[in-house]
């Protein structure tokens, strides 16, 4: 079994071409490569469908919200406002149980 390793792009677009240019040979890919099966199998996948930018590493990254569509800025905008319901209903709630207890001294 290979070992996991962190390949950069450049090596997984080489890695990707080497097994397309071998029909496709996953486990001689893997093996040249010392990376898994799997992981040789989904970015071939992903190269096949999106091209070169599907190898690209994504995790984390947040588009601008200068570029959301009106769709995603509404949604930011209700996520924002129920966040900020949410900090307000505890912050009463708490306020009443304060007032309650104050009473009951």
């Amino acid at each position: 079994m290979a070992e996991k390793r962190k390949l950069s792009y450049e090596e997984r677009l080489q890695a990707v071409l080497y097994c397309i240019g071998q029909q496709l040979n996953y486990r001689q890919t893997s093996e040249q490569y010392k990376i898994t099966y799997q992981q040789i199998y989904s970015w071939v996948k992903k190269y096949q469908e999106q091209g070169e930018a599907g190898l690209l590493d994504r995790r984390g990254k947040r588009c601008p919200v200068s570029e959301y569509s009106a769709e995603e800025k509404a949604t930011a905008k209700l996520r924002q406002l129920e966040a900020e319901n949410r900090r307000l209903q505890m912050e009463n709630d708490f306020l009443k149980k304060l007032r309650e207890l104050e009473r009951g001294r």
